[in-house]
């Protein structure tokens, strides 16, 4: 009886704190849970997050219901009678003063299924420690969490104060976030199809059906034509992975407790329907059909091969797209915005025509395999197209190149700062607004005079990587037509000595229609697009508060921090923002360059160099989201 009279009373006090828009405390989790909701960012999976405001001048809590009510702002004028525009009430109350504030805005997160909460202040508020600490010491008080509560540094300020060991209250990194995640969303969306399981070696020689979702033990560098994939690693947000998978359109996520999942064991070999979402995913058996995929049209690729000499890309090449590829077209726009914006390129950036790689294929040991593997029926035989490639890229190696191209890039770089070399591929089938093409051709580095890196050898790499497995068979998924492929080559400077490189969105990829661009950086040359297992870049959302312009008011907030840098930041806020200003400029450039419509974000890769730290640009693309 006494149990029964206990569930009606807990009942109706969870109903009655559901109907509540706000409280002034929450004394249990099931207090927390009836005002729970989405944090405004999807910067991580798997958070669940109640808004918190203290008003200053009342002394009063107010934990409130962040499913109904979305913003701070929305709050204080529908519930506390606040009367001024919004403007007035960010400068004020996010300011780093005590002076002009009415409240203290912060979240109250936690990572769902572990004991861990997190409270965390917007990054744009700059809030002085002494209030931090104050806030954090009442939320602490007005709840039931305790101990456990730890407050969460996500902007360059907090680190720093951290750093000097300023504050008095328990600080954590995003590692302490991270170490939880079990679940990431890299691409979301639903469908349908039969599950199944591989392992990455068995895709060497089995070729997954188009109407299965398929779970891998790894990342794969290839992606199957399939409905869906699930892999059990969570990934870097802007991988060669996940720029595929959009382009792709279909459902991915990471879950790195895959093999402990009973009821995905289940379904196994079944129909089934899965969702990904931002911070949970859905997979059920279901009867519904497998949606037919239609056959797009055939994409006809343009070639020029009338350009016959070494193309200096100092000035901009006119249709250079038909004769050098996009890559190094898009390296001659950059160098012109270059001459106006605090950016550099690489140096002595030439181009290699497709004239060269045309030439070279038409050879009787090369052309002949071609024609093979595009007019071989069977297209489903992974094991027989995979061995007619290598036999392709071998024979590519094998020929030599048209001696008079080598005597003129060893002319063209005889004097020349530096002698080693970076080879990229620049296709007519990549970095095209429905065809990104991440990470399917090869860059190679060639030593000015070296007899074993040659000039010649990274040529004929790069030339081979038309024909490696995953380029050639995302242009078949994309129905690209595969005679008409060629390549030209992307010749400048390399970079031995890169202190840090990166990817930059110019969009905010985590929280729809807010300003910012996204930033993912790691530690040397280690890839950010393809990272070694375990790796952690540093991620960042840069954006100006109240769309102003000057440097104090441009804010950071951090993801992730690199665990190859012991969790502390890579650049400097100088050097962010001067990544916002000049991403903001290419992308404002490349606009009228393409002579496309605005609002639409591009793709830019970058490093830091040398001593001085200077900001590289190296190369810029559509980011196809």
């Amino acid at each position: 009886m006494k149990k029964y009279i206990y569930s009606l009373f807990f009942l109706f006090v969870l109903t009655s704190l559901s109907a509540q828009r706000f409280t002034a405390s929450l004394p249990n989790y099931e207090a927390y849970k009836a005002f729970r909701g989405k944090p405004l960012s999807d910067k991580f999976s798997n958070i669940e997050s109640v808004k918190v405001i203290y008003d200053l001048r009342k002394q009063k809590m107010y934990y409130f219901n962040s499913g109904v009510i979305l913003l701070h702002y929305d709050f204080v004028v529908n519930y506390l009678g606040y009367g001024h525009d919004l403007e007035i009430f960010n400068n004020e109350n996010y300011s780093d003063t005590e002076k002009n504030r009415d409240f203290l805005l912060g979240n109250l997160n936690h990572i769902k299924g572990t004991d861990k909460w997190i409270f965390e202040l917007a990054a744009s508020d700059h809030m002085p420690i002494s209030l931090i600490e104050r806030f954090f010491n009442l939320v602490k008080k007005s709840t039931f969490i305790g101990e456990k509560l730890k407050f969460y540094l996500n902007n360059p300020q907090m680190m720093e104060w951290f750093q000097r060991e300023e504050f008095k209250i328990p600080c954590v990194k995003s590692d302490y976030i991270f170490g939880e995640l079990k679940y990431q969303e890299v691409v979301h969306g639903s469908n349908i199809g039969i599950l199944k399981k591989y392992k990455i070696k068995e895709l060497e020689t089995i070729k997954p059906s188009s109407d299965e979702i398929i779970i891998l033990d790894d990342t794969p560098d290839i992606l199957p034509n399939v409905r869906g994939i699930i892999v059990n690693e969570l990934q870097t947000p802007l991988s060669h992975l996940v720029l595929l998978g959009k382009n792709r359109k279909i459902p991915i996520m990471a879950y790195t407790d895959i093999e402990k999942d009973n009821n995905i064991k289940r379904l196994l070999s079944k129909k089934v329907e899965l969702k990904i979402e931002v911070d949970t995913f859905f997979i059920k058996e279901t009867t519904k059909k497998i949606p037919v995929k239609s056959a797009g049209k055939k994409k006809k690729l343009t070639i020029d091969n009338s350009v016959t000499q070494l193309v200096s890309l100092s000035a901009i090449p006119k249709k250079g797209v038909n004769y050098i590829g996009s890559k190094a077209q898009n390296m001659a726009y950059l160098i012109a915005i270059s001459k106006e914006t605090p950016f550099r390129t690489p140096e002595d950036a030439h181009a290699i025509p497709f004239y060269f790689y045309i030439q070279h294929i038409q050879k009787t040991s090369i052309s002949p395999l071609i024609a093979e593997l595009l007019a071989y029926p069977h297209k489903d035989s992974t094991v027989w197209i995979n061995k007619q490639l290598k036999k392709i890229r071998d024979a590519i190696k094998k020929e030599n190149v048209d001696p008079t191209l080598i005597a003129k890039l060893n002319e063209t770089f005889k004097n020349a700062k530096f002698k080693n070399f970076r080879f990229r591929s620049s296709t007519n089938a990549e970095d095209l607004d429905d065809f990104n093409g991440a990470g399917l051709y090869d860059s190679k580095t060639g030593i000015l005079g070296d007899s074993i890196k040659t000039f010649e050898k990274a040529i004929k790499q790069v030339w081979a990587s038309v024909w490696n497995e995953a380029s050639y068979n995302e242009r078949e998924l994309f129905g690209i037509d595969q005679q008409n492929i060629a390549m030209g080559v992307l010749v400048h400077r390399s970079f031995p000595d890169e202190l840090a490189n990166g990817v930059i969105i110019t969009k905010n990829i985590f929280r729809a229609n807010f300003p910012g661009i996204t930033v993912n950086v790691q530690k040397g040359e280690n890839s950010v697009v393809k990272p070694e297992k375990g790796e952690i870049c540093e991620q960042f959302v840069a954006y100006h508060f109240n769309d102003g312009k000057d440097e104090t008011d441009f804010d950071i907030d951090y993801t992730s921090n690199s665990n190859l840098n012991d969790n502390e930041p890579l650049l400097t806020r100088k050097e962010m923002s001067n990544l916002y200003d000049v991403s903001k400029k290419i992308e404002s450039k490349m606009y009228r360059y393409w002579r496309k419509n605005q609002f639409h974000p591009v793709d830019i890769e970058f490093k830091i160099v040398g001593e001085k730290r200077d900001l590289y640009i190296k190369q810029v693309r559509p980011f196809n989201d």
